[in-house]
């Protein structure tokens, strides 16, 4: 009996666009002999939709018939599966559109990547594959992900951090603030955006202001660090969870500007979206990196000490910062679920992209047995004892 992988997709982010493409590429490389992949799309407005339709990309050109051919569901977990039940449910007839049994997310950024769609999971006690809500979280907030990164000894570079409050409150004080303790140029960047949506590296105050207003329109917090000199941009993904991770052969991606930004990453090659040339697989890239064997074996150790630091699972993406002249590397940020998946460099590390789907379903069901051997209910007779008074919420023993 074929497993059913619900495959989730789409979001309420700046990269909902992305994490369609990266869904329907998962849903066309699961292995047909063993799963049925099962499409849940996530509209802007965080509703749950499903349709075979939905693994398709051509009807997501146009979104509105998209949506009338779609069904509205919700989630319910039910006898160890999560049923998805239509919504508004028909007084007559059956309104379970279909059953799974482990989650697949394929979403980008805020308000699903960081966490918020495992802990939904989470509650439905179903298994899924990648990070968890903590790991994830980490991930997506780069200030707290610097901060945990430098506690376990891994190089990242200084960074300064202040919300939109306080920049409105005191401009002037911010920018002296920046000014004092970087010298430009510098990157500035949300917190907790991904696909290098609102970097922008500035060389004066006045690209300085223009960049915060950037960042602050895209999130309520944003971030300064020293712009690396000689910039080489390296890529690497991790395999496995805390007992088994493994990394991959590294990348060089090719940036048409200072920085690699959005513009790069998915616009610069129009591959067919839905095969595997489209998404970060289009992207300009020297594959494998060409790198001394010494940089190579640094990024790769890194790497993995970095997805285990983090508390990762699945598949990740690392990327590294290397100033040229000077040999200094840093860790840049996580990518804790990947466009694409990464499933390129797996491709060219001799794994096939069904292979990773396989492996990242089977470290889901590893993890849940593991959790379900967890006490996570402590029983008691606290409430048989307890009574509330004429004052709500006073007791009684």
């Amino acid at each position: 009996m074929k497993i059913t992988v619900a495959v989730f997709f789409g979001g309420q982010s700046v990269e909902h666009e992305v994490s369609i493409i990266s869904g329907i590429q998962a849903c066309s490389a699961l292995d047909s002999s063993k799963y049925e992949p099962l499409p849940i799309y996530i509209s802007k407005d965080n509703i749950f939709y499903t349709g075979e339709h939905m693994c398709d990309i051509e009807s997501y050109k146009d979104m509105d018939s998209n949506l009338k051919k779609a069904v509205r569901v919700i989630l319910v977990p039910q006898n160890g599966r999560v049923a998805l039940m239509r919504y508004p449910a028909k007084k007559l007839g059956n309104n379970i559109i279909a059953e799974f049994d482990v989650a697949m997310p394929v979403v980008h950024g805020t308000n699903a990547e960081d966490g918020t769609l495992m802990g939904f999971l989470e509650m439905l006690g179903v298994p899924y594959t990648g990070c968890d809500v903590l790991s994830s979280a980490l991930g997506m907030d780069k200030y707290a992900m610097k901060a945990v990164l430098k506690q376990n000894g891994l190089p990242v570079l200084d960074a300064l951090t202040f919300t939109s409050r306080q920049y409105a409150a005191n401009e002037e004080d911010t920018l002296k603030k920046i000014e004092k303790e970087f010298d430009y140029p510098a990157i500035i960047k949300p917190v907790n955006l991904g696909s290098s949506i609102g970097i922008s590296l500035v060389r004066d105050r006045l690209e300085l202001k223009a960049a915060i207003d950037t960042a602050l329109s895209f999130s309520s917090r944003a971030l300064v660090e020293p712009a690396v000199q000689n910039l080489r941009e390296i890529n690497c993904a991790v395999l496995g969870d805390a007992d088994n991770a493994v990394s991959s052969v590294c990348e060089e991606p090719v940036s048409t500007n200072n920085i690699l930004d959005y513009s790069d990453k998915y616009l610069s090659s129009s591959g067919d979206a839905g095969l595997e040339k489209s998404g970060m697989g289009s992207l300009k890239r020297r594959l494998p990196a060409e790198i001394p064997p010494e940089l190579e074996s640094r990024v790769r150790k890194l790497a993995v000490k970095t997805f285990n630091a983090l508390g990762c699972s699945g598949v990740a993406r690392i990327d590294f910062l290397n100033d040229k002249e000077t040999g200094d590397l840093y860790v840049n940020e996580i990518n804790t679920i990947p466009g694409s998946l990464s499933f390129y460099l797996w491709e060219a590390a001799g794994m096939s992209f069904s292979s990773l789907l396989d492996k990242m379903i089977e470290l889901a069901f590893k993890r849940q047995r593991e959790r379900q051997a967890i006490t996570y209910t402590y029983d008691t007779n606290i409430l048989s004892s307890t009574a509330l008074g004429g004052l709500k919420g006073k007791a009684k023993g």
